[in-house]
């Protein structure tokens, strides 16, 4: 039995290793939850820097929450001419830095219960806990909950959100 359990873990360990070598823009290519994001993410030209040292935390919003976009808003963002619009809402999606769902939470907990986060676009995020869940309110007053937590990549980490947050 013990060596069963040893062989778990080393695979565990293996598949961890493996995540830690691939980027956030590999592992989003990966996962077919995430085909909106991106499709957006190479329009906007910003898989060069999500594929660098950072580290960063993303929070990725997955196909259903890009749906629940107004009719037609995803298109327009995908448009050629929209290209610095789209890429400033999807760095509204990023934070400098590698913060696991621990980081987050601890953070939270050490501000009271409202943690505000500075994204790479310049806004901020104000993450709190509502109902056990980790909940993203953006500048607009819209509202996310985080869905998976700690995909780890080689510089850094994602997180899946169920709504697209927008800067102001």
């Amino acid at each position: 039995m013990k060596k069963v359990t040893l062989s778990f873990v080393t695979m565990i360990g293996l598949v961890f290793s493996a995540n830690a070598q691939k980027t956030i823009v590999d592992i989003a290519v990966g996962s077919a939850d995430h085909t909106t994001l991106v499709a957006a993410v190479k329009a906007a030209d910003l898989v060069a820097t999500l594929q660098s040292a950072g580290p960063f935390t993303v929070f990725a919003p997955n196909n259903a929450a890009f749906a629940k976009l107004p009719a037609g808003t995803v298109a327009y963002l995908l448009k050629p001419e929209n290209k610095a619009t789209l890429a400033k809402v999807l760095t509204y999606h990023v934070v400098a830095g590698k913060f696991l769902a621990a980081d987050v939470l601890k953070a939270i907990s050490s501000s009271n219960g409202n943690l505000t986060l500075k994204t790479v676009s310049g806004g901020s995020l104000s993450v709190s806990i509502r109902d056990g869940k980790v909940i993203l309110k953006d500048e607009k007053g819209g509202v996310s909950t985080v869905l998976v937590t700690d995909l780890v990549a080689g510089n850094g980490v994602i997180h899946g959100i169920d709504s697209v947050v927008l800067p102001n």
